[in-house]
């Protein structure tokens, strides 16, 4: 019995479709089933809360293996899935981390996830840890300016980086979880291509027939107004301003060959990725 948390996210949902092509027993954890709807029927939904600890008893009993996902910048919830992981006898967590942990200094959002890091290993269960780096699905945050003035704001220039596509983050988990010989491995997942915002656009552009202007933010301030339009608390915005600075001093680009070795394929490019989520990108039809 394989037990995934944060099944109705963008990873999630492609990692309970990849285990449904496969024999294992799949059980998911949601607060609303009405969020699950389109998973794979064939997946057991429980009801629970990975903040509410007395909500989790009925979801991890019984399970073999752990993916553990949380979201946001504290480890509360990190540290009441492996307390009920310890309880019901789980032999294996699957725990999706950051490739910001491996920073040189470690940034504010490294240093939130390796504290999640930190209370899995310290369980004494076997686990496994899945660094990705920055998802193409971030992209969908331009949306409401592209459509609404054709515009994306770019707060990192001339930096590159390698978007990873979140299926291939649940392709990886997928074999992971249902394989053998990944134990104390970390692997850190990137895509294959190092790109610029500007080159990402330009691919956006290109798969949905239209010009898209790319503006440069004047400060980070504006970049994380433009991203989280009504607010962010301020560590956040924060750890955001700093990513973007880090972004924009990387002009090489980081990119590792991991996902490539595990899956014996080349990681999906962002034009794939373009190309399955142009509509995202498109203006509503006018009835």
């Amino acid at each position: 019995m394989i037990l995934v948390t944060g099944a109705t996210g963008r990873i999630g949902r492609e990692l309970v479709r990849e285990l449904d092509a496969t024999d294992a027993e799949v059980r998911i954890l949601v607060r609303d089933p009405a969020r699950a709807t389109e998973l794979p029927e064939r997946a057991e939904r429980v009801v629970g809360d990975l903040g509410e600890p007395a909500t989790l008893t009925p979801a991890f009993d019984g399970v073999d293996k752990l993916f553990l996902l949380t979201a946001g910048i504290g480890h509360t919830e990190t540290a009441h899935a492996v307390a009920a992981a310890e309880a019901a006898g789980v032999g294996h967590i699957v725990h999706l981390s950051s490739v910001n942990v491996i920073g040189d200094p470690m940034p504010a959002m490294g240093r939130w996830h390796h504290r999640r890091e930190e209370i899995v290993r310290a369980c004494g269960i076997p686990a496994t840890i899945l660094r990705p780096g920055g998802f193409m699905t971030n992209a969908l945050e331009w949306v409401p300016g592209i459509r609404a003035e054709g515009y994306v704001l770019d707060p990192v220039g001339p930096g590159r980086f390698a978007p990873i596509d979140p299926a291939d983050i649940a392709a990886v988990a997928a074999l992971v979880l249902t394989g053998n010989g990944h134990q104390g491995a970390e692997y850190v997942l990137t895509g294959d291509e190092v790109l610029t915002v500007t080159e990402q656009v330009r691919i956006i552009a290109g798969t949905i027939g239209r010009d898209i202007e790319v503006r440069t933010a004047a400060t980070p301030a504006q970049a994380v107004r433009s991203r989280f339009p009504d607010g962010a608390p301020q560590a956040l915005a924060d750890a955001i301003a700093e990513g973007f600075a880090l972004m924009r001093a990387d002009t090489v680009g980081f990119r590792t060959d991991t996902v490539e070795r595990l899956l014996g394929r080349r990681p999906r490019t962002f034009a794939d990725w373009c190309a399955r989520n142009a509509d995202a990108f498109r203006l509503p039809a006018r009835g």
